[in-house]
């Protein structure tokens, strides 16, 4: 598997994966009625702000991250590639690209996994906060506020 930047054709796979994952994220934590496509949130939840890059193997994404200097802003993959290692060599990836000792990301409280994860990785949760659901505002939603690196 090779972790490589976005391109513009990777588009359609990476909507794909996100909205396949992020109905199994949203399913245990918010609740499916909170699901917005990729096409309907990337540019509001600033996706191509920061650094994009995408997993793939051999031709065929199976995930991405996106991150800014201090924070993975995104993490998904596809739902058919769970549990092999492909969110790990991708967090793995955006951590050692990331521009700060301290690194942030917010993971809804619901999504065990991904809580699992991100703690194998060194991430603490620092705080828990409830507001309105980033990017579907109608909805109220628990997140993990989680921290890796010196403060």
């Amino acid at each position: 598997m090779l972790i490589r930047g976005y391109r513009d054709d990777d588009w359609p796979e990476i909507a794909r994966i996100h909205d396949a994952a992020r109905l199994d994220e949203l399913r245990d934590s918010v609740g499916v009625e909170a699901f917005l496509t990729l096409a309907q949130t990337a540019e509001g939840e600033g996706l191509f702000d920061g650094h994009l890059w995408v997993a793939d193997d051999g031709g065929t994404v199976t995930g991405f991250v996106a991150h800014d200097d201090d924070e993975i802003t995104w993490l998904y993959v596809d739902p058919a590639r769970y549990r092999q290692g492909i969110g790990r060599a991708l967090l793995r990836h955006a951590v050692a690209a990331c521009d700060a000792d301290q690194i942030e990301v917010t993971v809804l409280a619901g999504n065990p996994a991904a809580v699992a994860l991100y703690r194998a990785e060194g991430f603490v949760i620092t705080e828990t906060r409830t507001g309105r659901l980033v990017g579907n505002e109608a909805f109220t939603a628990t997140g993990h506020i989680m921290h890796r690196g010196a403060p």
